[in-house]
């Protein structure tokens, strides 16, 4: 079946831009939902449709899905206040969401819905992060929908979090202490991630089906803070920090102002290697990038091309 109009919901975020992109490159109809139109100004060079609403709100909701051949949720926070089994954070971004998503979907007539979990997904698992995950996949499991759920591994491309964070510390910072530094991650391209989403995005045979997104390659964590280092010329010095200092750093950043840098969350979710159970499936059609292939470029700033080059072409700007 052809999915012509498509709604993103996070479609504004990291991985939401790029396959916002990439659906229009496929030619379907896009439309996105943003609180603030505003957080959205980066893609007002696609041929898409920016809508302000409260996705939080089923009203606003299901007037925003209402006409959608498919919807994709890519919505997701990577931190929030404690509780058991997850705090209100989590459990409203993880679980009630995408459980109103369905509704609205059901309610609609959406056929398709398409959800953006994360690997590490475990309704039982170490940290709030995964078990709010897992409860929200199992949300999407009981719709009575044509559901396909990808659990990538930690993103990366140029607007990442994940390297450029670790550049950005070590251009600031002689010395890093370093929480969890024998971690497994499996990073993989957002290029990707917006690619194997297209590919099944019409394909029925992926209902019901659950796929994992990794890179080539598994790394530690000191590993990929040392990469960085080598890619931007300026090494830190690495400390390795022992769970008790590591928790207790966690803590501080978590009193600070603002975000954390790494919550004592995040500490929990690290325990479990965040790497594929399986190889990817061949129907994603995907041949992952490196890190090494695409990185150095945003890193170090030597990329002036913009993903969106193609639309500012074709509008003779």
């Amino acid at each position: 079946m052809r999915h012509q109009a498509v709604a993103l919901i996070g479609g504004s975020g990291f991985i939401g831009s790029h396959l916002a992109n990439a659906l229009v490159e496929m030619g379907k109809d896009v439309r996105i939902a943003t609180r603030r139109r505003y957080n959205a100004r980066h893609l007002t060079l696609l041929p898409i449709d920016v809508i302000e609403a409260d996705v939080f709100d089923p009203v606003q909701l299901a007037r925003f899905v209402e006409g959608a051949d498919c919807v994709i949720n890519l919505v997701a926070t990577l931190h929030g206040k404690r509780g058991t089994p997850y705090g209100p954070e989590f459990a409203r971004t993880h679980v009630e969401l995408p459980t109103k998503i369905v509704a609205a979907c059901e309610g609609k007539g959406v056929h398709r819905l398409i959800h953006i979990s994360a690997l590490g997904a475990d309704l039982n698992g170490p940290s709030m992060y995964s078990r709010s995950k897992g409860d929200g996949e199992k949300a999407v499991h009981a719709a009575n929908l044509a559901w396909t759920i990808f659990r990538p591994s930690v993103v990366f491309g140029p607007e990442d979090q994940f390297l450029n964070k670790f550049a950005f510390l070590q251009r600031m910072f002689p010395v890093i202490p370093l929480a969890m530094p024998d971690a497994k991650f499996q990073p993989v391209y957002v290029g990707d991630v917006a690619k194997a989403i297209c590919n099944v995005l019409d394909l029925d045979a992926a209902s019901g089906h659950t796929y994992e997104l990794g890179g080539p390659t598994v790394y530690a964590l000191e590993d990929l803070v040392k990469y960085c280092g080598d890619v931007i010329g300026r090494h830190a010095r690495i400390i390795r920090l022992p769970e008790a200092l590591a928790r207790l750093q966690a803590l501080t950043f978590e009193m600070a102002p603002g975000e954390p840098v790494i919550s004592r969350d995040n500490l929990d979710s690290m325990k479990v290697d965040n790497v594929l159970s399986r190889p990817l499936a061949p129907e994603l059609g995907i041949e992952p990038a490196s890190i090494e292939t695409i990185a150095p470029v945003y890193l170090t700033g030597a990329s002036t091309r913009s993903r969106f080059d193609t639309f500012r072409a074709s509008a003779g700007r």
